[in-house]
């Protein structure tokens, strides 16, 4: 009679036995709650994907198509590229709107997810039809395609950012106080897999282009979207009629607003944010070209220049757990990730005037450090203005359209900045000492450093003032024994 109980006893302390396993090994399995398992988890990431694909169409491989089979200019295609820009200043309100919506069905993010995924599809379905007009291939005036181009743009940009602050605010809604910051990371790492794998699906069904293979792919994409972010948010937010019931009192967004600035120092913090990420963005598009026209690397090094980066990005993630699994201070850390940052662009200006290839690696890969602790800190500061979870739409929508306005600006600043140096060098306008293809870059790199110091000064006090860690009870089974817990499923991306 006892066989058949100790199997069970066996069985049972294998099924434990083995949970802890997948939870030490697996990065993302510590996000996971009875509330919100991690299948449940997963499955609610998908629109991030969704999101991952529509970025790499629009800065990477429609960028390539426009410019190199389509023969549109790079100026007009810097600008298309640009144009969901507009709409990241909006996220703010967009999560807002989501954390007050009136619905007799009960739902406040599905609404939101529901809109952004339709003008997601609406533009991705337009969009390879425009593209074509535009670069005069096609039957009706180049104008019509100017237009098309810009509205199909828009609406792509205008859906990912809505179906994204409220995909992400519904997964606040859904986490536990403890796993929130996890969940909410791991939803940005997903960002990257879905980049990553469109990146590989696009190029690589694009490799004989045509009109009718461009038309097929972007449209095959807009259905993507739709299937993958119905499929992510099917029976995900619970019914609450009473918290969406129409004739609630609705503050207003102006209210909300300057309450949640007034909290301590969010101010301080978004500033800090939106300058950090201007400044690690500034040169994306610039350390290939300055390996090669200022330390003369051929292809296959530039191109190694990535891995230093992501490989700096992943040491950053990894000091940064340590920290913070040790009851680290979220500012204090940013802080020395802009500080490494400075150093950093300090290594690659003199790599290039002594010729010191090494030293531009460093620099490369210190760049790639500070950017990981950076990010790692001040996301870590923004989440705890969502604690509360009533304003978690905000929060989030004003962390991320600050991150994601500032990036983006760094990005073409930058590349018009080295532009226009390189013209003003030539001309000998700079003076005897500013000769040569380093100088144009070193403005720029000169200038992100001068963003880097003006975050440390945005950021200093919060560091300075910050509260000291205080240990809480242990909640989670892979927390260590001050209660707190900063994994591989923290690591952000925007």
């Amino acid at each position: 009679m006892g066989g058949p109980d100790i199997m069970n006893g066996l069985a049972t302390h294998n099924e434990l036995a083995w949970r802890k396993i997948i939870v030490r090994i697996l990065p993302f399995a510590d996000s996971a709650s009875p509330e919100l398992p991690l299948g449940r988890l997963l499955r609610l990431s998908l629109f991030q994907i969704s999101t991952g694909m529509a970025a790499v169409l629009l800065t990477g491989t429609l960028n390539r198509v426009m410019m190199v089979e389509l023969g549109v200019s790079g100026t007009l295609v810097a600008l298309m590229v640009s144009l969901p820009l507009l709409f990241a200043p909006l996220r703010a309100l967009i999560g807002f709107k989501s954390d007050i919506h009136k619905s007799y069905l009960g739902w406040r993010r599905l609404p939101y997810i529901f809109l952004g995924s339709l003008a997601q599809f609406g533009g991705l379905a337009i969009m390879p039809f425009a593209l074509l007009i535009l670069s005069g291939n096609g039957q009706g005036p180049v104008v019509i395609g100017h237009i098309s181009a810009a509205f199909a743009f828009l609406l792509v940009g205008a859906g990912m950012h809505t179906s994204q602050t409220a995909g992400l605010a519904l997964a606040t809604d859904l986490a536990t106080l403890e796993t929130r910051p996890r969940v909410v990371a791991l939803l940005y790492v997903m960002l990257l897999v879905g980049m990553l794998i469109s990146s590989l699906v696009l190029g690589g069904l694009l490799v004989d282009f045509g009109p009718i293979r461009l038309i097929q792919v972007i449209q095959g994409a807009a259905v993507a979207t739709m299937v993958l972010n119905t499929v992510a948010v099917w029976k995900q937010e619970v019914r609450n009629p009473e918290l969406t019931a129409p004739h609630l009192p609705r503050p207003a967004f102006k209210d909300q607003w300057r309450a949640m600035i007034q909290h301590g120092s969010t101010l301080r913090l978004l500033v800090a944010t939106g300058l950090g990420a201007a400044a690690f963005a500034m040169q994306d598009v610039l350390l290939e070209p300055y390996g090669a026209e200022v330390l003369g690397m051929n292809v296959g090094s530039t191109t190694m220049l990535t891995a230093f980066w992501a490989g700096g990005t992943l040491v950053g993630f990894a000091i940064a757990a340590y920290q913070l699994n040790r009851q680290g201070e979220a500012h204090r850390l940013a802080g020395y990730g802009a500080l490494i940052g400075v150093m950093s662009f300090a290594c690659v200006i003199v790599s290039g005037a002594i010729g010191a290839t090494p030293l531009f690696g460093l620099g490369v890969m210190g760049i790639g450090l500070g950017g990981g602790l950076f990010s790692v800190g001040t996301l870590t500061a923004a989440m705890a203005l969502s604690q509360g979870g009533h304003q978690s739409g905000l929060a989030l929508g004003a962390w991320g359209g600050v991150q994601a306005s500032a990036a983006g600006l760094g990005i073409a600043i930058g590349g018009g900045l080295r532009d226009v140096g390189s013209h003003l060098v030539q001309a000998g306008l700079l003076g005897p000492a500013m000769v040569g293809p380093a100088a144009s870059y070193g403005i720029v790199y000169h200038l992100e450093i001068g963003l880097l110091f003006a975050a440390l000064i945005a950021i200093g006090p919060l560091a300075k003032h910050a509260p000291e860690a205080v240990s809480e009870p242990q909640t989670h089974p892979n927390m260590n024994e001050g209660g707190s817990r900063f994994g591989l499923a923290e690591f952000p991306t925007l």
